[in-house]
């Protein structure tokens, strides 16, 4: 067995495991530590598999972001539990485990009978990717050929957001979501948010702008940006801005308003929607890439934040 071998069969093996342990932890905090770390995991697993991209994402937001949502909700629920709360009854547990064992052999099964070989564009689009002006295959795809799932998966994050601020009281209502972090200033967290912060975001923009050529993208880029923002919150160095605020709301839905703007336009320079002419397809998918990131940074920094849980200050 050669030490590439021993090492996949271990990590698979460790996968596995770290699945199962999250699964039957019984302490919310234990399971959601055990999420992050499997998505570590699985990211160290896509880039064995030479995916990149699918790394980056499985570690920002798979990882990363969920995790930290998962954390925040965590640390909520921690309280009641507690307190003591009602557990499970068997029956319940057995059910759960029939439906799970049931979607497990469905996915199976579905796997087992593709044809073979299984159908495919991938030749078609990779003939075609020149036209976008993109050296990233996988983001000439997701920006060309599944422009609309794009566009759909940035309306989602907004709904969600939305959802998140449907929880607040009416008397918090338009006021700033989550809590105010206080730090020592002299503290470490203060000094490391200060250290961090200036070379996440240099780093975020990176990952964003080579995106076209190389592994990146605007989801990994705006992950970043949105963390950068998180840590310099709980060091006390920023504060969230209250949710009234015509310039953020304005912030929130530019990313998906310019990207069906110019998919609208795909119409008339194109013949269809979201299509783009070979010789500005380029800077077509640049201008949607811009304002999608800064729309999808403070999406992901309000979803950590929380719903409003303090007045407007006057």
């Amino acid at each position: 067995m050669t030490a590439a071998l021993a090492f996949d069969t271990g990590l698979a093996l460790l996968v596995l495991g770290v699945a199962v342990w999250t699964i039957a932890a019984r302490d919310t905090f234990a399971a959601v530590v055990g999420f992050v770390a499997y998505g570590l995991l699985l990211a160290l697993a896509w880039a064995r598999l030479a995916a990149p991209d699918v790394a980056l994402t499985e570690a920002a937001l798979g990882s990363g972001l969920t995790g930290g949502l998962l954390l925040a909700a965590s640390s909520r629920l921690r309280h009641p539990e507690t307190a003591g709360s009602e557990k499970p009854v068997v029956t319940l547990r057995f059910v759960a485990a029939i439906l799970c064992a049931l979607v497990t052999a469905g996915l199976a099964t579905i796997v087992l009978l593709l044809p073979e070989p299984p159908p495919t564009l991938a030749p078609q689009a990779a003939a075609n990717i020149a036209a976008t002006g993109l050296g990233n295959p996988v983001t000439a795809v997701l920006m060309a050929y599944r422009a609309i799932d794009t566009l759909l998966e940035t309306v989602v994050l907004l709904l969600a957001l939305l959802g998140v601020w449907s929880l607040t009281p009416d008397w918090f209502w338009g006021g700033l979501p989550g809590r105010r972090h206080h730090a020592d200033p002299e503290g470490v967290l203060t000094f490391t948010a200060q250290l961090l912060v200036p070379v996440g975001i240099l780093i975020g923009i990176h990952i964003f702008w080579v995106g076209s050529v190389a592994p990146g993208g605007e989801f990994q880029g705006a992950t970043i940006l949105a963390a950068m923002w998180i840590l310099a919150a709980m060091a006390g160095l920023v504060d969230a801005p209250a949710v009234s605020r015509r310039w953020l709301r304005l912030m929130l839905v530019a990313g998906p308003a310019v990207f069906f703007t110019i998919g609208l336009i795909g119409f008339a320079i194109a013949g269809a929607f979201l299509a783009y002419p070979e010789a500005h397809a380029k800077l077509l998918i640049v201008l949607i890439e811009v304002p999608v990131t800064l729309s999808i940074a403070v999406t992901l920094a309000l979803l950590v934040a929380g719903p409003p849980e303090r007045a407007l200050r006057q």
